[in-house]
């Protein structure tokens, strides 16, 4: 009996080795404050995972509206060239001479060319001559007071506003009623 006692505190002290080597010689509160730390650090790669996502939907969001709207710098400054051929073109071309009226002439081309040009790249111009005064596409200058005509109707035009796609780059100037 003796031996068999010998040999099971034998075991049992082999057992408690194994455990000890298993474990590094930690307890229970021990084992639970590494489960903790684990479940800590898990939760935060989730959330640096979940930003690292949100991150990459912005920047490609944003670079969808960059190429979406590539162009409209240069439409801005296209669009002042616009304006003034609109003026030149306005002259009474009954008082010109033949060689002035032929200068009007190639105006107005170059110009239905610029607005031709406009119009396949999306832009167009904003509508609102006797139409509702509304300040997301237009900008009132001026009010006058009009018989016969209710308030908050543009009277008058004083530089066109356009669209470029579905985004207003040039807000319409008018003269609105009150």
């Amino acid at each position: 009996m003796e031996t068999t006692n010998k040999a099971n505190a034998k075991t049992k002290k082999k057992v408690k080795e194994v455990k000890k080597k298993v474990t590094g010689g930690r307890t229970n509160k021990a084992d639970q404050k590494l489960k903790n730390e684990n479940l800590a650090l898990n939760e935060k790669i989730l959330r640096l995972s979940a930003e690292m996502q949100n991150m990459r939907r912005r920047y490609d969001e944003e670079k969808m509206q960059l190429c979406k709207y590539e162009g409209e710098e240069l439409i801005l400054k296209l669009l002042t060239v616009v304006d003034n051929f609109e003026r030149a073109i306005k002259l009474d071309d009954s008082n010109l001479t033949d060689e002035l009226s032929k200068f009007l002439e190639g105006f107005k081309m170059i110009y239905s060319n610029i607005k031709s040009i406009l119009e396949n790249m999306e832009v167009k111009e904003i509508d609102c001559l006797k139409q509702a005064f509304d300040p997301n596409t237009m900008e009132a200058v001026l009010t006058a007071h009009e018989d016969g005509i209710e308030a908050g109707i543009v009277l008058d035009v004083l530089q066109k506003g356009y669209m470029y796609k579905d985004k207003v780059i040039r807000h319409a100037m008018v003269r609105v009623s009150e």
